[in-house]
């Protein structure tokens, strides 16, 4: 029981500083719903950071090829392969994910040169192709890992083990974001998480504010975003009490990271229940902009509406947008068997769609401000796996990037005559991290968060700048 005589001693002047210093959370709270029913802009983890120097992107789309497409079969030609046809590969090859070592394949796509680069793209991609002058192909890209969990950890932290911070974390913890109502990272679902799972997009060490958000498909891309409450006055009652809870409790423990994040994110959940259903209706959109993305077409629809989601995020000020594979017939780009079939269903279902994202970029003059990133975690070998599939292959692969300060019209790099080996400028995972955060203003190596006892960084202590990519 409580005595009524009881008088509590009168507040420390350490205990004061503590109690103003750390209620600031709370207070923001309290003042969530303002008459328009939104909290006003106030600085958070999200809040617009100063870059190490002026950047010539502010934002980035990372589209993310599960699975290892073929670079002999997207954007390697390799004519030798052709000629040796269903022979035993005269290259001394190190031993495969699954040691299937087969005659030599070539390509069932033939390739062709486009724009005024006349840079070569297969017949995958009729429509990317149209957009090549756009485009810096880097050839000699490798990978530390030839297994899908690892490798995938390792493009999207440079890490090959769990629980590192992703590259869309890093981005944000570096620069905050533009947008006051959505996180700065969002990853858009289009039916299949990866492996490695959500870990791919996690903050590991950094505060929990940057991991990746992931919107779903659907008429509710977050869980939980419809009011239960049936009158908004009851919800602003709920955030009060809740803020006067959370008031009395850091000034009984003092400073708490956790509540103070956990204060953060129902002040972005309550906008976010105003500013996600309008961002996902993409019927404000023009039935021209819809066709452009392939909304109306069954087998381009899913990601042609990720793709023009990623526009609209961008549009809205999200640093950095991540876009998944969708699920089509077979399996993502990871054919061990059947390989022009799976890369086929596989390459028309983004195809028409990431052109058109492309396109609709720079129609609006966002391309010059959006870097966009083409990535499998690996490529394929040259030799076929059984008779008609290709192996992992992480010695020498394709990937592209364009806009937000990119040289269009680029290729960089080259593997050798079979496309299994980077023989010439040999790009790493920790190549592209730099490259994309030198993209954004920041120096990799000053971009640091200390854990365990040392300065961690993304690249580790790797990592160089692709200035031959850069205009």
């Amino acid at each position: 029981m409580h005595c009524r005589r009881f008088i509590p001693p009168p507040l420390t002047r350490r205990e004061m500083l503590l109690a103003c210093a750390n209620g600031f959370g709370a207070v923001a709270l309290a003042a969530l719903w303002s008459e328009d029913g939104l909290a006003a802009p106030h600085p958070g983890p999200f809040a617009p950071k100063e870059p190490h120097f002026s950047p010539r992107a502010r934002n980035v789309i990372f589209l993310f090829m599960d699975g290892g497409p073929s670079q002999v079969d997207t954007f390697d030609p390799k004519p030798r392969l052709a000629r040796e046809h269903g022979q035993p590969i005269k290259l001394k090859v190190p031993p495969t994910q699954f040691n299937n070592v087969g005659t030599v394949m070539q390509s069932p796509w033939a390739f062709r040169q486009y724009g005024e680069s006349g840079i070569p793209v297969s017949d995958l991609f009729p429509h990317v192709a149209q957009c090549v002058d756009e485009l810096a192909v880097v050839r000699s890209m490798t990978s530390n890992f030839s297994e899908h969990t690892s490798a995938n950890y390792f493009l999207h932290s440079g890490s090959g083990q769990q629980g590192r911070p992703s590259m869309g974390a890093w981005a944000a913890y570096g620069l905050g974001s533009e947008c006051h109502e959505l996180p700065g990272f969002v990853v858009l679902d289009s039916g299949m998480i990866p492996p490695g799972g959500l870990d791919c997009f996690g903050s590991g060490f950094l505060p929990a504010a940057y991991q990746g958000s992931l919107l779903r498909r659907g008429a509710e891309p977050v869980a939980d975003l419809v009011r239960s409450e049936p009158a908004p006055e009851l919800q602003q009652t709920k955030l009060r009490l809740l803020a006067q809870l959370d008031s009395r409790l850091q000034h009984r423990h003092g400073p708490d990271d956790a509540l103070e994040a956990a204060i953060a994110n129902y002040e972005l959940a309550c906008r976010m229940q105003t500013a996600v259903p309008e961002l996902a209706d993409l019927s404000r959109e023009t039935l021209a902009t819809r066709r452009l993305y392939g909304l109306d077409d069954p087998a381009t629809e899913v990601f042609g509406s990720q793709c023009l989601l990623a526009r609209r995020l961008v549009e809205r000020g999200v640093r950095f947008v991540e876009l998944l594979c969708p699920k089509v017939p077979g399996d993502r780009w990871d054919q061990h068997s059947n390989l022009k079939e799976g890369h086929a269903h596989n390459a028309r279902a983004v195809d028409r769609p990431i052109a058109g994202l492309l396109t609709d970029l720079k129609a609006r003059g966002l391309l010059s401000q959006t870097l966009v990133v083409w990535a499998g975690e690996f490529g394929r070998t040259p030799m076929a796996q059984g008779s008609d599939g290709r192996d992992h292959n992480p010695f020498g692969f394709s990937i592209w990037l364009a806009g937000g300060g990119i040289k269009g019209g680029t290729i960089y790099g080259a593997t050798d005559e079979y496309g299994y080996f980077a023989i010439e400028n040999k790009a790493t995972i920790h190549d592209l991290h730099a490259t994309m955060l030198h993209l954004l203003g920041i120096d990799h190596t000053r971009l640091v968060f200390r854990f365990g006892g040392r300065d961690m960084r993304l690249t580790d202590v790797h990592g160089e700048v692709l200035e031959a990519i850069i205009a």
